[in-house]
């Protein structure tokens, strides 16, 4: 057992001078009072009622040992705990353009596989706080900053492509995301940029955005989704195909800038997995040593002090009272 706050046992030297005080003769004198009934005088002298009332007030020192062990705060160990982590800001960032209808991950398109990844990801993510930007020709953040999951499910369940005017906006998309965690306190700040095209729309080009993010402390994880060689997209108001491109000498030079990573994703198995490992790898990164954990034991010697104080003063004023 240890004691959080020690020095409070030194008030246990003043115990002695209390036992002292009430041994020590006194020297008022002697007076005398009458009473017209014996019994009003309480236990007679000898008999284990007055040895009782004798021995009450003695209860005293027990109850301020009691007392002054319950200041000290006994503590037993109880284990361990991490400690520096996670405390980890994230801000997801989706690609909502045309071509992430294309269907080169199975049946389904890309932006259905990518939606179902995202929502898996915010339902295991633990202490994260999450937010969520979507983007195609302009950004939008759909949610800022949450604790709840829930919340952040549920706006993600409303996104749908052709909610934004048509485009990729990846640098506008970055700097929004920054711009939300920039009053961040968290130990870690990070993007994860999910996109499928090349840079064509917004103000503010990805190298740019990605240079005021590090500058922020934050970190982008970029994926690129879809295979090498392009998406065959079509056009549903003119039936036209064309390949949707990726850039990936873009994503790598945004990463690698906040020192972050890029990653392909060629089908949903790739893309779930990658969302793993950046959520392994954000953990792993700030979790510092394990430190004691200690449960406090005050409460049984501080409930027992005070019982002691009102035991010497319920019996001292009912069945073990004394004359004055």
């Amino acid at each position: 057992m240890t004691f959080a706050t020690p020095w409070a046992l030194l008030l246990l030297l003043l115990l002695p001078v209390v036992g002292w005080r009430m041994v020590r003769p006194t020297s008022r004198g002697s007076a005398c009072a009458v009473y017209p009934e014996l019994n009003l005088l309480g236990p007679r002298r000898g008999g284990a009622r007055a040895w009782l009332a004798r021995a009450l007030p003695w209860l005293r020192i027990p109850a301020l040992a009691c007392l002054v062990l319950a200041l000290a705060r006994p503590q037993v160990p109880a284990g361990y705990e991490q400690q520096g982590g996670p405390g980890i800001d994230i801000m997801l960032v989706l690609d909502i353009s045309g071509s992430m209808q294309a269907t080169d991950f199975g049946q389904r398109n890309r932006f259905e596989v990518a939606r179902d990844v995202l929502r898996s990801f915010i339902q295991q993510a633990g202490a994260h706080r999450l937010g969520l930007v979507v983007f195609a020709g302009t950004a939008f953040t759909q949610c800022p900053l949450a604790a709840d999951h829930d919340i952040v499910a549920e706006l993600l369940d409303r996104v749908h492509i052709g909610m934004l005017e048509d485009g990729t906006a990846i640098g506008m998309a970055l700097a929004t995301a920054a711009n939300r965690l920039q009053a961040s306190k968290a130990r870690s700040k990070v993007i994860i940029l999910l996109t499928d095209g090349v840079n064509n729309r917004g103000a503010i080009d990805p190298p740019t955005a990605a240079t005021a993010a590090a500058a922020l402390g934050i970190k982008i994880y970029a994926v690129g989704v879809g295979q090498k060689e392009g998406g065959v997209i079509t056009d549903p108001r003119t039936g036209r195909r064309f390949r949707a491109l990726l850039d990936e000498a873009m994503l790598k030079k945004i990463a690698a800038a906040t020192g972050g990573r890029y990653f392909l994703a060629t089908d949903a198995g790739t893309l779930r997995s990658i969302y793993d490992q950046i959520d392994q790898m954000e953990k792993s990164a700030f979790v510092a040593k394990r430190e004691r954990r200690y449960e406090e034991r005050f409460m049984p010697f501080a409930l027992l002090g005070l019982l002691l104080v009102a035991a010497q003063g319920i019996l001292g004023a009912t069945w073990l009272r004394k004359a004055p």
